[in-house]
């Protein structure tokens, strides 16, 4: 008797879970992160801070690379006539010199992906929390990022691109 009460609730429970499940209605929306990343207040003075600081980098490589053309010049130039311990710590310092360059631009782009990350890390941030805040305040279940092809299809789903502009104060 107890097994079949047991039983019974089980199936009661199931039901009921079952119908409360049905009568929640899903509510998708769509964004494309790329679109609103463009529009961010902010988004082109980080590109700008960037791109300089780039350009820094790239100074400091274009040194570097002219030291070593006018050291391997004079080397070429002056090979015939130095004795071979000379000649030997000449070519191992042009090696040296070719090996610090090209240790330079590694970690220049480790440097730039770093500074391009603590730059816009704050945007994304910011936008993520305004898609979140957007998604609970519109009574979203689901928002789909259009902007990375994770979804090929959103007939049936909003876009709320506008509502996110309007959380971050964005004509």
């Amino acid at each position: 008797m107890k097994k079949l009460f047991v039983f019974v609730f089980t199936i009661a429970l199931i039901i009921g879970v079952q119908s409360v499940q049905a009568q929640t209605k899903i509510k998708l929306g769509h964004i494309d992160s790329n679109t609103l990343m463009a529009a961010m207040p902010g988004r082109d003075s980080a590109q700008k801070v960037l791109e300089a600081y780039a350009k820094s980098l790239e100074e400091q490589l274009k040194v570097m690379s002219a030291e070593f053309e006018t050291k391997y010049t004079d080397y070429q130039a002056h090979e015939k006539d130095y004795l071979e311990p000379i000649k030997q710590a000449k070519q191992k310092e042009l090696v040296d010199l070719q090996n610090r360059i090209t240790d330079f631009q590694t970690q220049a782009q480790d440097l730039l992906s770093a500074k391009e990350t603590e730059l816009v890390q704050p945007l994304i941030d910011k936008a993520k929390k305004a898609i979140a805040d957007v998604a609970v305040e519109k009574g979203y279940t689901y928002i789909f990022d259009i902007g990375v092809g994770a979804l090929l299809y959103y007939q049936d789903s909003d876009d709320i691109m506008s509502f996110v502009k309007a959380k971050l104060g964005i004509l």
